[in-house]
């Protein structure tokens, strides 16, 4: 039990540390770039998506009254 709160306690720099480690491990350096251009690009097409959904209610709140 102490070690599950000792692990899963406060994020710190070491835990920081580890997890990049892991990553670099998993995929290596040269996927990192790509992984990330991918998440960029799943984040930009997400704001934009909610974006155009909020246009959209707003535009039917409009035509309502």
């Amino acid at each position: 039990m102490n070690f599950l709160m000792i692990f899963l306690g406060e994020i710190g720099m070491p835990q920081i540390l580890l997890i990049l480690a892991i990553v670099l491990l998993l995929f290596g350096g040269k996927k990192i770039p790509e992984l990330m251009k991918g998440l960029g690009s799943g984040v930009k097409e997400f704001k934009k998506a909610a974006k155009d959904d909020t246009s959209e209610t707003k535009k039917e709140e409009d035509t309502k009254e």
